[in-house]
């Protein structure tokens, strides 16, 4: 097609075989889509194209994905707002004829091969070397391995005995992010091997980092799981993560604490105090 369409935070190129996405840099441009910079899409990683109604005149042109082709979207596990989908453009309603033109376009091209997932990553994820810190630590990864190294601040108890950890990609099973948009956000390290234990909270989790507000953000987190994951893929299958597990009265104390003095200086609402505390005495 050669052409190109430009909508809201993002300008779309138009390839035989592929989508170029360059994302915008701006105030208004999602930190996630600035973090990515630009994206090459291969039409044999796209299971469908859809052109619906936007808000306030606008019109959303989005590619589907295939389950398995992006790491990016298999680490967000649907996670992202829909202002966040890097598979979305909006556009002025006024440019709906032009879009359904691209649409039908990248129908013609998209591959017949079904909802299947991918094979492989088809995607390329983002590179190493990647860090970002974490309410109870930093995370670092570069290629080979990842290191979580614990703030004094922040870590429990349980991850201060057990010390600063490196986990070497062989070692590593898969990758579960959760998204640090709403409490309780986290990026834990699964195991290669499947353990029958029960399985331990995050902040207790020598293998999991913990996000907070202002820790952890998405566009630093989640670009850092799916390259681990990308990473690990081609070891082997990606083990379904385990269900948490309750937590200690004691950590459970702690955690109240903190999220009162959070309240007190005003970064944690009325309203979003009551509501977690319920949440963490509901643990018990």
């Amino acid at each position: 097609m050669g052409d190109v369409l430009a909508g809201f935070h993002a300008v779309w190129e138009f390839e035989s075989d592929s989508v170029l996405i360059r994302y915008e840099r701006g105030i208004r441009t999602p930190k996630l889509f600035q973090a990515l910079g630009e994206r090459r899409i291969p039409l044999s990683a796209v299971e469908g194209v859809t052109l619906t109604p936007g808000r306030r005149g606008t019109v959303a042109l989005r590619l589907r994905p295939r389950p398995g082709a992006d790491p990016l979207m298999d680490a967000a596990a649907g996670q992202l707002s829909e202002a966040c989908d890097p598979y979305r453009l909006v556009l002025p309603a006024e440019r709906s004829t032009l879009a359904e033109y691209y649409a039908d376009e990248l129908r013609e091209r998209v591959p017949d091969g079904g909802p299947e997932p991918a094979e492989r990553y088809l995607v390329a994820a983002p590179e190493a070397p990647l860090q970002f810190k974490a309410y109870d630590g930093k995370a670092a990864f570069d290629g080979t391995s990842v290191q979580f190294r614990w703030s004094w601040t922040g870590a429990s108890s349980a991850k201060w005995k057990a010390g600063d950890q490196s986990f070497a990609v062989a070692d590593i099973g898969g990758v579960e992010w959760r998204s640090p948009e709403a409490f309780e956000g986290h990026l834990r390290l699964l195991p290669r091997a499947a353990s029958p234990a029960e399985a331990v909270h995050p902040d207790q989790d020598p293998a999991a980092v913990v996000f907070g507000l202002g820790y952890g953000p998405v566009h630093e987190s989640l670009p850092f799981a799916a390259a681990v994951l990308a990473a690990v893929r081609t070891r082997g299958p990606v083990p379904v993560a385990p269900a948490p597990a309750r937590r200690d009265p004691a950590d459970i104390a702690e955690r109240i604490r903190h999220l009162g003095e959070l309240h007190q200086a005003g970064l944690v609402t009325d309203e979003e105090f009551s509501s977690k505390k319920a949440e963490l005495l509901a643990e018990l």
